[in-house]
């Protein structure tokens, strides 16, 4: 087995590229969603057209680890145990086009207030690790705003209205332990778009809370739906959050791409 270390945001894709095309197919990423999101994207998007399947394992060692969490509650050591077992799953992957290019990811894509709280949560709480993300919702309410994300799903549903946030996952949690969609399957071929209307502050401090259930998707203003595609209409660049990490992008279309990555789960 061979190890290779970073030293700056983005490396990781860039030491991953360079495995893959050395012919290595099988990558550990050591560290959390973020350090996956880069590995993926190093191997992403060569694997795909040379139709070659690779396997990606996870050592849980960041702030979140969220998507580890659909498969155990015991982080490392099953993550290990996993590992050494030989143990693998197909998992989706979802690929987001925006204007300057294409990105890959396997968790989940946030844009209005989950986006601000993730960009805060890096900024101030990240050696807060979990709690890090629940300050920066308390913290973040305060400037609460809603946003239009015009959006159209291949199913034909629209969404225009004003949305405190909009949410598309492949998985169930974020920021750790939230729930954010407690439906979705790594496995299933759709993503699960959850789009929260307008909500006032306190309606918002009230719900939150029943996010590390799943339940805050019983709340009125809260929409769920599965979807394969999703094309985006928004007239000018947003605040992103994908996997824990929060970029500046133009989204023009998301495509879920069912098995294309094996996961050491």
């Amino acid at each position: 087995m061979e190890s290779r270390l970073t030293s700056a945001p983005g490396e990781a894709t860039v030491l991953a590229r360079e495995a893959y095309g050395e012919g290595i197919r099988n990558f550990i990423a050591v560290g959390g969603d973020g350090t996956a999101f880069e590995v993926l994207n190093g191997v992403f998007p060569d694997a795909l057209e040379a139709n070659t399947q690779v396997s990606l394992g996870l050592l849980p060692l960041g702030t979140g680890n969220s998507f580890l969490r659909d498969f155990t509650d015991d982080g490392a050591d099953y993550a290990v145990r996993s590992m050494i077992e030989g143990q693998q799953r197909a998992c989706d992957v979802i690929q987001l086009t925006h204007r300057d290019g294409v990105l890959y990811f396997m968790n989940l894509m946030s844009m209005g207030f989950v986006a601000d709280v993730c960009a805060l949560a890096n900024r101030r709480f990240k050696r807060l690790g979990d709690f890090g993300y629940v300050m920066g919702v308390f913290s973040q309410v305060a400037q609460l705003t809603a946003s239009r994300f015009p959006m159209q799903t291949d199913t034909g549903l629209r969404e225009e209205d004003p949305l405190t946030f909009v949410s598309i996952n492949n998985s169930r949690f974020t920021g750790g332990k939230m729930m954010m969609a407690p439906q979705a399957d790594t496995g299933d071929g759709h993503a699960d778009l959850i789009c929260v209307g307008e909500m006032g502050r306190f309606s918002l401090l009230r719900t939150f809370p029943k996010i590390f259930k799943g339940t805050h998707v019983d709340h009125p203003a809260v929409s769920q739906s599965r979807v394969r595609t999703l094309d985006f209409h928004l007239p000018t660049d947003v605040d992103v959050m994908i996997d824990g990490e929060v970029l500046r992008l133009l989204p023009r279309r998301l495509e879920v791409l069912p098995g294309v990555l094996r996961v050491r789960v």
